[in-house]
């Protein structure tokens, strides 16, 4: 286990998930015997965080039972206005803390703390504002895209709804999770808008207000480490890569 450094994780876990078709939040449904939140709060916990801020929202009070054994903070996203309002949400316990800031989804059960501790080496190491994990998928349909410009920095993120047909036929996409500087979060976060089909605030977009020398990309090879999950069979295929 690392010794406590500057390090804080926030792990989105607001979303119903209404294409489980179940009335359970979605991050409680179980991979492996156990809720699939806890597994991504373990992973989160060998890197031995300053905090881990969970955002809860639909069914919250599942969720808090759940993690009764977990040394968290919850925030609440009252409504759910996107992933980009979920982290906004997180500024107030951010206050007067500069450091890292891990973002985690709680349906991605399978990324593994060796990959967050690379992510956080090459954050470190290339002196970045923002980072992000990619992978390359045969079928990116549903994940937003990497952009990339000619010097083959990050240019934008564009969500799979709002591609034009060049756009979609890229294959290396967007995994949602990030490192950002506390201090470039809490400046850029208040920039993002909700112009979009789904008229929401898409975190993505913060990359939109940062230098792009001041970025970078892991991009790694087990997508399964990454892969989300929105339906029972996406589950039950994951739960078949577990080791």
């Amino acid at each position: 286990m690392m010794s406590k450094n500057n390090n804080i994780v926030i792990i989105l876990a607001a979303g119903k998930g209404t294409r489980m078709k179940s009335d359970l939040p979605k991050v409680l449904h179980p991979i492996n015997n156990k809720p699939m939140l806890i597994n991504v709060i373990e992973a989160a916990e060998k890197l031995n965080p300053s905090k881990i801020i969970i955002v809860i929202g639909y069914k919250k009070q599942l969720v808090i039972e759940a993690l009764i054994d977990k040394k968290v903070v919850f925030i609440e996203q009252k409504k759910q206005l996107g992933t980009g309002d979920a982290i906004k949400q997180c500024l107030p316990p951010l206050k007067g803390f500069h450091g890292n800031v891990l973002i985690l989804s709680g349906d991605v059960p399978l990324i593994k703390t060796k990959t967050l501790l690379d992510f956080i080496t090459i954050h470190n190491s290339n002196n970045s504002n923002a980072s992000l994990i990619s992978t390359n998928l045969k079928d990116p349909t549903g994940y937003g895209r990497i952009i990339k410009n000619n010097k083959n920095q990050l240019e934008k993120i564009v969500e799979h709804k709002d591609a034009n047909k060049k756009e979609l036929m890229i294959n290396e996409i967007n995994s949602g999770i990030y490192i950002f500087g506390s201090d470039t979060m809490k400046d850029k976060i208040p920039l993002i808008n909700n112009d979009n089909s789904q008229n929401e605030y898409y975190l993505p977009d913060i990359f939109n207000f940062i230098d792009k020398k001041d970025t970078a990309i892991y991009n790694i090879e087990d997508y399964n480490e990454i892969s989300g999950v929105n339906t029972n069979s996406q589950l039950k295929e994951l739960e078949k890569n577990i080791n």
